[in-house]
């Protein structure tokens, strides 16, 4: 058994704050006598021996933003991992036999060429100077997050830029494991969450794409196959598609969206011409984008999987509707502690 520290990027978003609860709950408790370390002399490539979370590193930007963390056994860091010289100090924290989960992504970025460079930096160059720490240092575990439909050549900026840092890491010589989930549900997404908000205000809900095909997935479920596959040596150099046990339409996720806030309304298919011209107005959004032309370019692909998810990942996926009315119930809840937090 080998005890590994963790460095999570992206511990403080959506998906990492899970990954990190889990990780937390398998950590060695403090005073407990550790299984002996594995040498790097008997650590065959390929091989690698079962593992259980030693030292948690988070690095975040805002360490306000990532005040609900605080209470799990895990090292907050207010760290710039864009910064070469932040990111080197991090990785040789870890020593040899740690293991760094890369989770950062965005949804949204200015035009460019084969992408902007918001995609650039986070989703390219990015795991590209991760691949080259963790050599340096000796760091060989990589767990990394894509997305499903991510290809060089594929449609959409987000799905391109997805792509390149994907193949960044399957071409490195790191015992690397990528996962390529379609969207992602839960408290907090920016996605059921936004369409049911939506339905709270508007008496109709103009939609475009509203045929695009998804394979919703729990965040719960994500982060349980994240951490699954860290100590297991069966998911090197493999990529894992997740999805939920459902496949939905766009319309129909933003009816059920709408019913399980109380609110449901009809949905008026936009034509293309006019779903491009509202998503470049919402580009431009108060507070930031709420849906982009990018966005409709990544929809052009079906969000689904084509087989089921792998066993090795150890989950059962669970459907979005038996969660969704709790999802959001506790969304709300979740925004009015924090609003009476902000004003106390």
């Amino acid at each position: 058994m080998l005890v590994s520290n963790i460095l999570v990027i992206g511990g403080s978003g959506f998906i990492g704050s899970h990954v990190l609860t889990r990780l937390a709950a398998l950590a060695a408790t403090p005073g407990e006598r550790l299984p002996e370390p594995v040498t790097r002399a008997a650590w065959v490539p390929g091989a690698l021996p079962d593992r259980v979370p030693g030292r948690i590193l988070a690095p975040t930007r805002d360490l306000r933003g990532a005040r609900h963390l605080l209470p799990l056994p895990v090292e907050l860091v207010e760290a710039d991992v864009h910064d070469d010289a932040t990111l080197d100090r991090l990785l040789a924290a870890l020593g040899e036999d740690g293991t760094v989960i890369n989770l950062v992504g965005i949804l949204h970025d200015r035009r460019g060429t084969p992408y902007g460079p918001g995609f650039a930096k986070a989703h390219v160059a990015l795991p590209r100077r991760l691949v080259a720490m963790c050599a340096r240092h000796g760091v060989r575990r990589l767990l990394h997050m894509s997305a499903l439909g991510a290809e060089s050549a594929g449609p959409s900026m987000y799905l391109r830029s997805k792509g390149d840092g994907e193949a960044a890491v399957t071409m490195s010589m790191l015992d690397w494991t990528v996962f390529r989930p379609s969207v992602v549900f839960g408290p907090g997404d920016s996605f059921l969450n936004l369409f049911a908000r939506m339905q709270r205000f508007a008496p109709f809900v103009p939609l475009a794409c509203a045929g695009a095909r998804f394979q919703p997935i729990a965040v719960e479920d994500v982060a349980q196959a994240i951490v699954n596959a860290f100590g297991n040596a069966e998911t090197i150099h493999q990529c894992y598609d997740l999805g939920g046990p459902q496949v939905y339409t766009l319309e129909e996720l933003v009816r059920l969206a709408g019913q399980a806030a109380g609110h449901p309304r009809p949905v008026m298919r936009l034509p293309a011409a006019l779903g491009r011209l509202q998503a470049m107005m919402l580009e431009h959004a108060p507070g930031g984008p709420l849906m982009s032309r990018d966005n409709l370019d990544s929809m052009r692909v079906d969000n689904v999987l084509h087989g089921p998810v792998s066993p090795v990942l150890g989950i059962t996926p669970r459907h979005l509707e038996s969660s969704l009315a709790e999802v959001l119930g506790r969304q709300d809840r979740s925004a009015r502690l924090d609003r009476w937090r902000m004003r106390a």
